[in-house]
């Protein structure tokens, strides 16, 4: 039986003493992850230990990891990876809504906190852990994290709401998402649909353009050949409301031509540090220019987006796999270097990683 699949509990005894984990004491290369046994750590109070089972890989992981979006300088071993998947299988004090035994998914373990995924059990604090209804895979659950969040903020920066996504809540909204073949662009695609709304989606290829389409986006626009910005008129006569972006310096003049009126761009990731805005554009259209990022993003917007995504989840709006646009690359724990190397090479769709045996 696949536990990955299986909506079976497991039965959970503690007769071993230590793990697992992939660690780094020093920034760098994917050469400075090495494989190590480590005590099974304890949860303390508002903590649980999940015993995990797929672990999830991002970009933030490998930038962090070289010191991009993280310190330089480290204090000790750090275990890489926000996001993951397993079962509950400890619990510190004063903790409720969690018990062991109970399947969860993860998002950024690595934030404030040097144990991230990419070991056998990890310590999370509790908001951290969010129950994994039984419905939902353990593959899906490591997907969830810092796509899907990202998605879920960016879909809902707009001035005139919503600030929460249901099915409904999205009906009437133009939503273009940019790089629709990436894992937020994927998220932000299904999340969008299941809360009503019409999609496109800008790709860089025919075969990006079908993964777009196997996500549920309504239209899709190959921005290498002819005239994109047309091409997303003539499906938006008005304009599109929400834009969920993931390179504004090189998307500004199209967003610029395409935005609706009083519309959101949310921008999500970057290739640079510098973007020329089309001031007059964005300023006649009232438009909001909002920057996305979940490590700052605040603890209401989370705990929001949290929700949100467990219910999108559970209503099978946020599947993975080649058949719903988001082919998944499988690696072992010992192999975690090649996983990060994986998806700083540009891997398409999503990379895990097999925690459990």
């Amino acid at each position: 039986m696949d536990i990955r699949r299986s909506t079976v509990r497991p039965t959970l005894s503690r007769t071993i003493e230590s793990m697992r984990s992939i660690v780094y004491s020093s920034t760098g290369s994917s050469d400075v992850l090495r494989l190590v046994e480590r005590a099974i750590p304890e949860p303390g109070p508002g903590q649980v230990r999940v015993r995990m089972l797929v672990s999830g890989v991002n970009p933030t992981d490998w930038k962090r990891r070289v010191a991009q979006t993280g310190p330089s300088d480290l204090a000790g071993d750090v275990v890489p990876n926000q996001d993951g998947a397993g079962v509950v299988d400890a619990l510190g004090g004063g903790i409720t809504g969690l018990a062991v035994g109970d399947r969860v998914w993860i998002y950024l373990a690595q934030h404030e906190s040097p144990e991230g995924t990419a070991q056998e059990f990890t310590v999370v604090d509790a908001v951290k852990a969010v129950p994994l209804p039984d419905s939902v895979s353990f593959d899906v659950g490591a997907s969830l994290g810092v796509p899907a969040m990202t998605a879920h903020r960016a879909l809902t920066v707009h001035e005139d709401g919503p600030a929460r996504l249901a099915p409904g809540a999205l009906v009437g909204r133009m939503v273009l998402v940019t790089g629709g073949a990436g894992a937020v662009g994927h998220a932000a695609i299904q999340l969008a649909k299941w809360a009503g709304a019409t999609v496109i989606a800008t790709v860089s290829s025919e075969g990006k353009g079908a993964l777009a389409r196997a996500a549920g986006a309504d239209h899709v626009i190959d921005y290498t050949t002819g005239d994109p910005a047309a091409g997303i008129r003539s499906l938006a006569p008005d304009g599109v409301d929400i834009v969920v972006d993931v390179d504004i310096i090189r998307n500004v003049e199209l967003v610029g031509a395409v935005l609706a009126t009083r519309g959101s761009v949310a921008i999500y990731a970057n290739s640079g540090d510098a973007a020329t805005i089309p001031m007059r554009a964005f300023m006649g259209l009232n438009a909001r220019l909002q920057y996305v990022l979940l490590y700052t993003v605040g603890h209401a917007a989370l705990a929001a987006a949290a929700a949100d995504v467990t219910a999108a989840a559970a209503a099978g709006a946020l599947e993975v796999g080649d058949e719903h646009g988001l082919p998944l690359t499988r690696f072992a724990l010992a192999d975690t270097a090649a996983a990060h190397d994986a998806v700083e090479g540009g891997a398409v769709g999503k990379v895990l990683i097999d925690v459990a045996s």
